[in-house]
């Protein structure tokens, strides 16, 4: 639990805030209960189904960049996590963000691909900077688009036969015949029209920002990739004005020393932060242990 005196002055700084950035990434998810991508859950079984003991691998992550996998088998798993992000549940701090943020001046960028921000927040009010599964895009790729893939994925998941697809079912650019790649960041990743959009729009709404008592809200973002959220809201901050930098994280609740004074700290489970900021019991909440959920020897 957090101190009331800490959960009064970043309320204060909610309210008082003429406009409102959010940085949510994998720790948002991690404390919604979405732990398949570190840890051996049931939710990574259903996934892996018998490949985790062919291959060893104990963790959505260590499956997915996991080299031995044939094609075939390596689509499976893409399949299923995608169409368990289709059918889950909505993650409760998801739903209290909403909350929380509802009637403010607000935007969000994210390096989740999950689409859980979908659920709770509208689409012009978000910024996907790592893709986002739901969508395919050509390998090469040799063309701007991507693919909402929600049908094709609930019939191919009908054709997997002992955790592999069939090699002749694997997806194809509708153009070159390249085997097609989840929207999602790696060495093929398009940032086409579709992603520029949506990076101008996140622009647009920092450029109104510069001068307003702006709070940059951090969620769930870990070392992995500092790059897109984390390192550039601790420049924003130490260059705007009236700007403060707030962090939400169990693991890296990090504030570099040339802005502590326009900072706050939280090294705590997301989930309760939030329920705490809206006055709504505690007891619930399954708290996250970050040192059960993640590997040690991993960055995230």
């Amino acid at each position: 639990m957090i101190a009331k005196e800490t959960i009064d002055l970043l309320k204060k700084k909610i309210d008082e805030a003429e406009a409102i950035v959010v940085g949510g990434a994998s720790g948002m998810s991690a404390a919604a209960g979405f732990k398949f991508y570190y840890q051996r859950d049931d939710v990574f079984r259903m996934i892996a189904g018998s490949l985790e003991d062919k291959y060893g691998f104990h963790s959505h992550f260590d499956a997915f960049y996991c080299r031995k996998t044939t094609r075939g088998e390596h689509w499976a798993m893409i399949l299923r996590s995608t169409r368990y992000q289709y059918e889950c549940y909505t993650g409760e701090p998801y739903q209290d963000l909403a909350e929380l943020l509802a009637g403010k001046n607000y935007y969000i960028a994210t390096t989740n691909q999950d689409a859980q921000f979908f659920r709770t927040f509208p689409d012009e009010k978000i910024t996907r900077i790592q893709g986002d599964s739901r969508y395919f895009q050509c390998g090469v790729p040799c063309h701007d688009a991507i693919y909402y893939n929600k049908e094709q994925v609930f019939e191919l998941c009908r054709h997997i036969e002992n955790d592999a697809l069939p090699d002749e079912l694997i997806p194809r650019c509708p153009r070159c015949g390249s085997e097609m790649e989840p929207w999602v960041r790696g060495y093929t990743f398009l940032e086409g029209a579709y992603y520029q959009k949506e990076m101008k729009r996140y622009r647009d709404f920092l450029q109104t920002c510069v001068h307003k008592n702006t709070l940059f809200l951090e969620l769930g973002v870990g070392m992995m990739t500092p790059m897109f959220i984390k390192e550039p809201f601790m420049n924003m901050v130490y260059q705007w004005p009236r700007a403060t930098y707030v962090t939400i994280n169990p693991q890296h609740a990090i504030v570099p020393q040339e802005i502590a004074k326009k900072s706050i700290a939280i090294q705590d489970d997301i989930a309760v932060t939030l329920k705490q900021l809206l006055g709504k019991p505690t007891d619930g909440v399954a708290s996250l242990n970050a040192t059960e959920v993640f590997n040690p020897s991993r960055v995230y």
